[in-house]
């Protein structure tokens, strides 16, 4: 990098899609410079309809609409912008028309398609090709659970972030780390796996071109360009599209002696490996080999995550009580009676429901006495957290060979200073927390080494936040 380059920040948009609620962000970055404004915020979530649980892609389009007119007033100059989301979800599409609302990964029609497809391909099988850790909600499920008259006259299949990107550009892609959470990717070969597909009975031709991050997948249509204002040409970046992906580019950490827990409503917890571990260990430990930026692979577990919390709350909250959330983990701090712990991964707390009751029922199962009042089940929630993240960090070091000494926690979860605190006593290590923003960070991260404004490897990347963003310490205490 030249000294010109080195003292030019360039602004970005990022758009940053959760379970829950998704953003556009304005973002500047150079050399020494790495911001970020939120100018759009807005609700996400599932909607129940007659046919089943789906998004409301069409509300979410209009709000990232809404957010990139309103980046662009904040920052007319801005020339690129990337798009991250959730893994799995798609839409199909005939002559560039959604075939109906995407449906949401927790909708239990998935069920049905796991059986159909180890027909096919046993899951021992499946994971040496494609490396995945086993949920029943994979694109490849979610496939084999379609009606077959909807597949029939499909003519594409797009990831949520990708689909955006189509109504944007209108170029179809299918940026790599999102694609390799669909089960359809080849771990080894980081290609669609032909092979697979024609087994499985899918149409090839409905999957798009793959892309990587940093290239540009198109510039804005024209009518686009039109709507939003934009005064100078704008182009769609590929970046980590799959939300942790981009979350693992900003973790300031050594991949050599750190793993990284990515907590929001789900908790990925992992490490980043050159290439991608398929052994029978890593299978049984229900491990995943999902694609990271610049060929990086993230060896990763899923933990359920705040999801657990979260719908207890809401549980509670529909009992007519309001909860105010930082009051409740206050209190669930001060609990100092010994609370019992409980497997977050159970299946029984992935759809949404009645979470106190599956709690309790979890214990009784188990002939263990379950915790009474809130705080004690608040606290009992964030032990048994804390304590599959620090198992899992544990594990995912030994399978990737990484000499852990350190774990990161980034995302929402690093502003819960009791799970922080709580993860590094279980694991016996300090936890460094933050940024908050780590999705986000990465997604700008990537445009800005894509526009030339910085450059270099990850660890590059890495040390920039490190130095705009220095993380939180949370030592173990005995």
């Amino acid at each position: 990098m030249n000294a010109a380059e080195s003292s030019r920040a360039v602004a970005v948009a990022a758009v940053d899609l959760g379970a829950t609620s998704g953003r556009v962000i304005v973002g500047r970055v150079g050399a020494d410079t790495l911001e970020m404004t939120a100018v759009a915020r807005f609700p996400n979530g599932p909607v129940p309809l007659a046919s089943g649980l789906h998004w409301d892609l069409t509300a979410l389009h209009a709000h990232v609409l809404d957010g990139l007119r309103a980046a662009l007033r904040e920052a007319p100059e801005i020339t690129s912008i990337g798009i991250d989301s959730w893994a799995v979800d798609y839409a199909l599409l005939r002559d560039k028309r959604m075939l109906g609302e995407p449906f949401h990964y927790r909708d239990e029609r998935t069920a049905a398609g796991v059986d159909r497809v180890h027909e096919q391909a046993p899951y021992d099988e499946l994971f040496s090709r494609n490396g995945l850790q086993f949920l029943p909600f994979t694109t490849l499920y979610q496939l084999a659970a379609e009606d077959p008259a909807v597949l029939e006259i499909a003519d594409d299949l797009l990831l949520i972030p990708d689909l955006l990107a189509f109504q944007l550009t209108g170029e179809r892609v299918a940026e790599r780390t999102n694609a390799s959470t669909t089960g359809l990717l080849n771990a080894t070969t980081g290609e669609w796996d032909d092979e697979l597909i024609t087994a499985l009975g899918i149409d090839r031709s409905l999957l798009a071109p793959l892309i990587s991050p940093s290239e540009t997948i198109g510039a804005l249509r024209e009518s686009v360009a039109v709507a939003l204002g934009a005064t100078a040409p704008v182009h769609v970046t590929a970046v980590g599209s799959h939300d942790t992906a981009s979350a693992v580019v900003a973790v300031p950490m050594d991949p050599s002696t750190a793993a990284y827990i990515s907590c929001g409503t789900w908790g990925l917890v992992g490490v980043e490996v050159p290439s991608p571990v398929l052994t029978a260990e890593a299978r049984e430990a229900h491990f995943t080999n999902e694609g990271g930026v610049d060929g990086r692979i993230r060896l990763l577990h899923n933990v359920m995550g705040l999801w657990v919390l979260s719908e207890t709350v809401r549980g509670w909250e529909r009992e007519g009580t309001p909860i105010e959330l930082p009051a409740l983990l206050a209190e669930a701090a001060a609990v100092t009676d010994s609370v019992p712990i409980f497997d977050v991964d159970d299946p029984r707390f992935l759809p949404p429901g009645d979470m106190p009751a599956r709690i309790a029922d979890w214990f009784a199962e188990h002939d263990i006495a379950a915790p009474i009042g809130r705080a004690a089940i608040t606290r009992s929630i964030i032990e048994s957290l804390a304590q599959a993240f620090a198992e899992t960090a544990r594990t995912a070091a030994r399978l990737g060979d990484v000499d852990l000494q350190t774990i990161h926690l980034v995302g929402g979860g690093a502003l819960n200073e009791l799970l922080c605190q709580r993860t590094a006593d279980r694991s016996g290590l300090p936890v460094l927390a933050g940024p908050v923003e780590a999705t986000a960070l990465g997604n700008i991260l990537i445009q800005g080494r894509a526009l030339g404004a910085i450059s270099g490897d990850l660890q590059t990347l890495r040390d920039l936040v490190a130095r705009t963003h220095p993380p939180r310490r949370y030592t173990p205490v005995a």
